[in-house]
């Protein structure tokens, strides 16, 4: 019996991966990551660190990336609700400067896979939310870029209005991705 589904995005590389939850009324039971499905779905990362974040409604992360060190990722939400978006920067990709974007809760148990040469971020929908994921390569913070949030080039459809969105000082100063040098 298999454990996920890997749902194909429009964008190839990026999946949503929808576990296989077993419950009943004590709870539930479900595996978040198992190497032998993940391969066969083509997904053949090795993952060396796990992050968690906790941020509150309107809060917006991203959209992040490391030039030299990409990271692909393994997202999800355990407590709350996000809207995620993974943004293609692999510069010969049919689909070069487009996104996928997927709301991801702890209702629907939903994850988002995301390859090395794409900016990530999120947006917090419910009143706090709780967000893991898993890295193929460790965070360094002289490697650190990003893509400004709103950039009308990529014309990400955020649930909220620009004034409900609450950025880091970081984030604010990020540059349109046609400003943007990556070599991907």
């Amino acid at each position: 019996m298999r454990k996920f589904n890997f749902i194909k995005t429009s964008i190839e590389g990026v999946f949503i991966i929808e576990p296989t939850v077993f419950g009943d009324e004590r709870g539930y039971f479900m595996e978040t990551f198992q190497k032998n499905e993940f391969e066969e779905a083509g997904i053949n990362e090795y993952f060396v660190q796990d992050n968690q974040s906790k941020s509150k409604k309107g809060v917006l992360r991203g959209l992040h990336f490391q030039y030299t060190h990409p990271q692909a990722k393994l997202v999800r939400v355990i407590k709350g609700e996000v809207f995620d978006v993974a943004v293609d920067l692999r510069k010969a990709s049919k689909t070069y400067g487009k996104y996928v974007g997927a709301v991801l809760s702890e209702e629907n148990k939903k994850q988002l896979y995301v390859p090395s040469g794409f900016a990530h971020g999120f947006l917090v929908l419910s009143d706090e939310a709780e967000f893991t994921y898993k890295c193929s390569d460790f965070y360094n913070h002289e490697d650190e870029g990003g893509i400004i949030w709103n950039d009308p080039e990529i014309a990400i459809d955020w649930p909220f209005k620009n004034d409900e969105i609450i950025l880091s000082d970081k984030d604010k100063l990020y540059k349109k991705l046609s400003e943007t040098s990556t070599n991907f």
